[in-house]
């Protein structure tokens, strides 16, 4: 190797670092507004920083934590095992198991999921509302659990 050789190495390389060094100067400066609002930022948010919101049909990855639900981990890992247990093809993953589910989900199934993440003060709300409207009253929440109740 020459030192031509060399001189042009270094410049090559120079140059990538030079201009990620002048991309960087410029998001500093301010100049680079649009491209600093694109690049998330990584590591913990701090309290008084405001929380991004997402809009669900920008989201493209799902995070599932079964670490507080033994019941359901075991059951997906006994799926995954089941379906891994062959002699010929790739490994089967979990992302695999739920494009497998999710066109099997109902109407029916999605208003189990919508009862079952109510709270009990939010069912007993729903209750008044229906009331209300069934009865066409302006029933307090008071004034309706005495009724449904029977006290006097």
């Amino acid at each position: 190797m020459n030192s031509n050789e060399m001189e042009v190495r270094s410049n090559r390389t120079g140059m990538g670092i030079k201009k990620e060094e002048d991309e960087r100067n410029e998001i500093m400066r301010g100049e680079g507004e649009n491209k600093a609002e694109a690049k998330k930022k990584r590591g913990r948010r701090r309290k008084d920083e405001p929380v991004e919101l997402v809009n669900p049909k920008d989201q493209n990855k799902f995070f599932v934590d079964v670490s507080k639900d033994q019941e359901n981990k075991e059951l997906i890992l006994n799926f995954l095992a089941q379906a891994n247990n062959k002699e010929q093809g790739r490994e089967i993953t979990f992302k695999d198991l739920v494009f497998i589910a999710l066109p099997k989900i109902t109407p029916k199934d999605i208003e189990k999921l919508q009862e079952s993440c109510l709270s009990e003060m939010e069912k007993v709300e729903r209750a008044l509302s229906e009331y209300n409207k069934k009865n066409e009253a302006n029933l307090t929440l008071g004034e309706f659990l005495v009724r449904k109740l029977g006290i006097n």
